[in-house]
């Protein structure tokens, strides 16, 4: 069976979506599927976080599905309790990484400086969330903050989108990347999901391409 690294790793892709009617969380969730995207991250950012968890979770058990936003441990059981298979969260908190661990749930911690990196290093963690890696110093930043650490790999967030997804996935650094941009809020909200479920075809079509140059 796949660990949750190895699935994040094939799918290339982590869509982060917000959910504000939990109604609109499975239709999301199929057109991510059916424009072939594998992993999807819900943010704890509105009242209907858990029920869309519960949603997709019921409705899709092939999505790989994490929470994410997630800046308190009682967070982490009502994530886990609704289906989350992994954590995000935007920032380094040991009880959240903590509460995680405890549970047995993987966790990708918001990391930007070398300190950070080492916090979860000494946790036992192999990949963590940078973020946010634009605004940071992209790729640039990504390889100097982590020339220190061979052993981790990075989700980089903030600033990824269809113009720069290939360059990261082409790091080694990478395991995934993780965007919002595939399923943004305002067609969410306007249950535009065909335009979601295209933009997630050509998110698959760059993933694709880079998985074809890089050797087996």
């Amino acid at each position: 069976m796949e660990t949750t690294f190895e699935r994040l790793k094939r799918g290339g892709l982590l869509t982060v979506i917000t959910i504000r009617d939990p109604e609109r969380a499975s239709p999301v969730a199929q057109a991510l599927l059916e424009g072939g995207l594998t992993c999807a991250e819900v943010t704890f950012r509105t009242p209907a976080t858990v029920e869309a968890l519960c949603a997709i979770s019921r409705d899709h058990p092939e999505l790989l599905l994490g929470a994410g936003t997630v800046i308190r441990p009682e967070q982490v059981a009502m994530a886990v309790e609704a289906g989350a298979q992994f954590i995000v969260t935007p920032g380094f908190d040991h009880a959240v990484v903590d509460a995680c661990q405890e549970r047995g749930v993987p966790v990708f911690p918001g990391v930007c400086t070398p300190t950070e990196i080492q916090a979860g290093v000494l946790r036992g963690l192999e990949a963590m969330k940078l973020f946010p890696a634009e605004r940071m110093g992209g790729l640039r930043y990504l390889d100097a903050v982590a020339a220190p650490f061979p052993g981790v790999r990075f989700i980089p967030m903030g600033g990824v989108g269809p113009d720069n997804l290939r360059s990261y996935l082409e790091s080694p650094r990478v395991l995934a990347a993780g965007g919002s941009w595939v399923a943004r809020s305002a067609w969410i909200e306007a249950g535009d999901f065909a335009r979601i479920r295209e933009e997630a075809r050509r998110a698959v079509e760059i993933v694709e391409s880079v998985k074809g140059g890089q050797p087996s």
